[in-house]
């Protein structure tokens, strides 16, 4: 059999005692990195007296060797109880874990899935945004044209969009929301359920009034809901990319935003 188990995100005292027990009597453990794993059991041996089972087996199993690591795979290796844990949250969002369920799904071989600690939920909740209908975007591409589609797609989606972004690009994030979408609140929660838990909330001008020089840690952005737009829609850097004065650009980017074109003709003059 397997299971999925998720893991804290931060605070230990998260996890599940069902989780605690289902660790504990694991044969197999796969793990995003066994090393963060093995310091996890530690952690719950030595705050918590529980006993593991002994000899218990660890093996990788991560992005970049999980379709080699199924493809080897024969459904009499869950004849024993098998754990995969990401290093923290729910595998399967933003971590392996997918591929595992479908391999189970295929081969006719029962699987579990425990709930628990999840950053994309909790991020979600302490938004207050109340538009309910809510989409994971996930990470955004790193560069170029498909970041900048990516970004538009979860701009125009309609609903409440979550993101995740890595500390050394989050600066870059906020001046494209706030070139793209100066005017749409967001809500960044960074360190979530850990000792320096923080929120900001605003524009994205506002947020980068707001945030501490240290950027560093794990970041959850999510995004006010605006209208659906239709994916051929003009959009503010179609207008920029027109060999147009600054104040005709202002115009028309405060007509599809609803800035106020002196502050819009302002901003440009700064990019």
């Amino acid at each position: 059999m397997l299971t999925l188990i998720p893991t804290p995100i931060g605070n230990i005292g998260d996890i599940s005692l069902r989780a605690i027990e289902a660790l504990s009597e694991a044969d197999t453990l796969l793990c995003e990195d066994t090393r963060v794993t093995k310091k996890l059991i530690h952690i719950l041996k030595e705050r918590y007296n529980t006993s593991f089972k002994p000899n218990q087996n660890f093996i990788s199993l991560h992005s970049h060797n999980e379709k080699e690591f199924i493809e080897k795979l024969e459904p009499s290796f869950f004849e024993q109880n098998v754990i995969y844990v990401s290093d923290a949250g729910m595998p399967g969002i933003s971590d392996p874990g997918q591929a595992l369920v479908k391999y189970c799904q295929e081969n006719g071989i029962k699987y579990d899935i425990f709930p628990g600690a999840n950053a994309l939920l909790t991020a979600f909740v302490a938004s207050g945004f109340v538009e309910t209908k809510m989409l994971f975007w996930g990470f955004l591409p790193h560069k170029g044209k498909d970041r900048a589609a990516s970004l538009q797609g979860a701009l125009s989606s309609g609903h409440t969009t979550i993101l995740y972004e890595s500390p050394h690009r989050l600066e870059k994030l906020l001046n494209e929301l706030s070139c793209e979408e100066p005017l749409r609140k967001i809500f960044l929660a960074k360190e979530l359920t850990k000792k320096y838990q923080k929120y900001y909330f605003g524009t994205a001008d506002e947020v980068k009034v707001k945030l501490d020089a240290n950027l560093r840690g794990e970041w959850v952005v999510v995004i006010e809901a605006g209208s659906i737009q239709n994916s051929s829609a003009i959009t503010q850097n179609d207008i920029l990319e027109l060999d147009l004065p600054k104040k005709v650009q202002a115009k028309l980017i405060g007509k599809i935003t609803g800035e106020n074109t002196k502050a819009c003709y302002e901003r440009l003059l700064n990019l």
